[in-house]
């Protein structure tokens, strides 16, 4: 019975990641949207593992063509600045739900994961596949510095709303 729960709530989560990428500010290189805080809340509510069961099921889903992320669908996605980000929801859940007791420690913890694995990709993407002229301050302002601020309030507001859904969902 457990288990069977246990993979509903990662498929729903992997839906509600797919929709947090269709719910965007466009910033130029990337955009704002509220995947991190469902891979967040995935990882809280379902723990390490069925979290990152769910992020690594969302990135199946779109690597194999449906317009899950927020540029669409398909593997080609893995050669824009931001697929390092994407890769990244999978250690970044598992990261996030080792935390048990410490949910937004967790979720920074997390973020660190999202950032040590995205921006390096993001750097060697835009230098070396695209091409283009870019510094790694370039790197640090337009794949973290301008989003920092929203991803706290985003890990933030998913672990409150964690202590007060958990109870009542598991």
């Amino acid at each position: 019975m457990k288990q069977t729960r246990n993979l509903i709530l990662a498929a729903l989560f992997a839906v509600l990641t797919a929709l947090g990428s269709w719910i965007r500010i466009p910033t130029g290189i990337s955009a704002f949207t509220l995947q991190i805080f469902f891979c967040a809340m995935s990882a809280l509510l379902l723990g390490s593992r069925w979290g990152m069961v769910s992020q690594a099921v969302y990135l199946l889903l779109g690597f194999v063509g449906l317009p899950v992320f927020t540029t669409g669908g398909g593997i080609g996605v893995l050669l824009t600045p931001t697929g390092g980000f994407l890769l990244a929801l999978v250690p970044m859940a598992w990261v996030i739900g080792r935390a048990k007791t410490r949910p937004f420690r967790g979720c920074l913890m997390g973020l660190g994961v999202l950032y040590a694995v995205g921006l390096p990709y993001m750097h060697l993407i835009v230098t070396c596949y695209l091409q283009r002229p870019w510094s790694l301050w370039q790197t640090l302002v337009y794949g973290m510095l301008v989003f920092l601020p929203w991803d706290l309030v985003k890990l933030a507001l998913a672990a409150f709303l964690c202590k007060k859904i958990r109870p009542r969902v598991l």
